[in-house]
């Protein structure tokens, strides 16, 4: 919890007050707003309701509560000061310390208290994101781990494919797990037809092939609500990309770079990558084929075994603070040779979010639930993502058009 909280802080600690409120849009919440809402998210569980404990603020619902507080409204309120926030925010993070080390075997308790600080590690990855949507600089963190990230076999080809069988495999967290939030709950059996699975992701060249090749122009490329979106925004290119000379720049933070041909392709929409995969003769995988080739069979807990993930394991951590190469990390490699399963950019699926066999919510109940049906799964965590957060049963999830968050893709082969 003192690590969630430190982190929490680090990344916001060198910013203006104005930049700590921000601008409005759909996708970011205001900053300050969003610190705060943390402690209160663990202040409402671990103190209030599992402790019984009164609030701390009598204003804390009616400034934090992100199930009563619609998101626009968040940036006209009338937020505690910074330093009020952080106040507040200590006082939880001490109480709660307190109380989780009194606990003995209390599990409801100890349940809360991880719940919470795996919330806060959910909102650390999109603080991070948030800094890239607004051009703010690269966060300065401390204690990041830093990997000797062993290179593999040599650049990751479109039909570099690894063969998977198929029969039965079990989609879902296994109840060995020590935590796992409810839409993972519980492992059941399907049926896989074996398929050809991409050894890597889709990498920044192979994406700019498809740009090049006019792919935003052509509408045979794109479903129907894909084309909507792309007129909408007016997308003729991957965002936080401009062109440069006879090749492409992208935006990282607040600084332009060259594109680096062989790093997996990131802040990409579904709908973009649907529409990559018809330029490719592709398809995304699905949820259970991404894990099934994430995990093997007999299933393991991580693509490279039992073991928790380690710094040589997996781009996580903002260990790199971007993505690498799709050919290092060979450590971390499936059990089929496909690379960077987990790490390095959140992995879109062709499956819609929605949930599995005998769903019951748990006590957060906006986690899940109200989302079912109109989001598309993603897997594997990114570069921002916490190494103690990140399994290969955990399910991510987003809009179609969303492409401020660090999403790439793989592609299977069409059979």
């Amino acid at each position: 919890m003192g690590d969630a909280r430190r982190r929490t802080i680090e990344l916001v600690e060198d910013l203006s007050d104005e930049q700590l409120v921000g601008p409005l849009l759909d996708v970011v919440n205001p900053l300050l707003w969003e610190v705060g809402h943390l402690a209160w998210f663990q202040e409402r569980f671990v103190l209030r309701q599992a402790c019984g404990e009164a609030p701390i603020r009598s204003d804390a619902d009616a400034v934090w509560d992100s199930g009563a507080i619609p998101h626009d409204t968040r940036w006209r309120l009338a937020l505690p000061t910074r330093e009020e926030t952080l106040e507040y925010v200590h006082e939880v993070r001490d109480r709660v310390i307190d109380r989780v080390l009194a606990a003995g075997d209390n599990d409801v308790v100890l349940h809360f208290a991880q719940y919470t600080v795996g919330h806060d590690d959910m909102h650390t990855e999109a603080i991070t994101y948030t800094r890239q949507t607004l051009g703010y600089p690269e966060p300065t963190l401390s204690d990041l781990a830093r990997a000797d990230t062993a290179v593999g076999s040599g650049g990751c080809e479109l039909f570099d494919d690894a063969e998977v069988p198929g029969g039965a495999f079990l989609l879902g967290a296994m109840r060995r797990e020590p935590f796992v939030f409810d839409n993972e709950k519980w492992a059941h059996p399907v049926e896989l037809e074996p398929f050809a699975m991409a050894r890597g992701p889709v990498t920044q060249d192979d994406l700019a092939g498809f740009v090049e090749d006019d792919g935003y122009r052509r509408p045979e490329l794109w479903g129907d609500e894909g084309w909507r979106w792309r007129q909408g925004v007016g997308a003729d290119h991957p965002v936080y990309w401009r062109p440069e000379g006879k090749g492409w720049q992208r935006r990282h933070f607040d600084r332009w770079v060259d594109l680096e041909p062989n790093r997996p392709a990131v802040h990409v929409s579904w709908h973009e990558a649907e529409a990559y995969c018809r330029w490719a003769g592709r398809r995304l995988p699905t949820e259970a084929e991404w894990e099934l080739a994430a995990t093997g069979l007999p299933k393991r807990r991580f693509p490279w075994g039992d073991g928790d993930a380690e710094p040589r394991h997996a781009n996580l951590d903002w260990q790199a603070m971007g993505t690498v190469d799709v050919d290092l990390f060979a450590d971390g490699y499936s059990p089929f040779g496909c690379r960077q399963m987990l790490g390095n950019v959140w992995e879109w699926t062709a499956t819609t979010f929605g949930p599995y066999p005998n769903f019951e919510p748990d006590a957060y109940k906006e986690m899940s639930e109200p989302w079912f049906g109109s989001r598309k799964v993603l897997r594997g965590g990114s570069w921002a993502t916490r190494s103690r957060f990140v399994r290969s049963s955990m399910r991510n999830y987003f809009t179609p058009d969303r492409r401020d968050v660090f999403a790439g893709f793989r592609t299977c082969a069409l059979r």
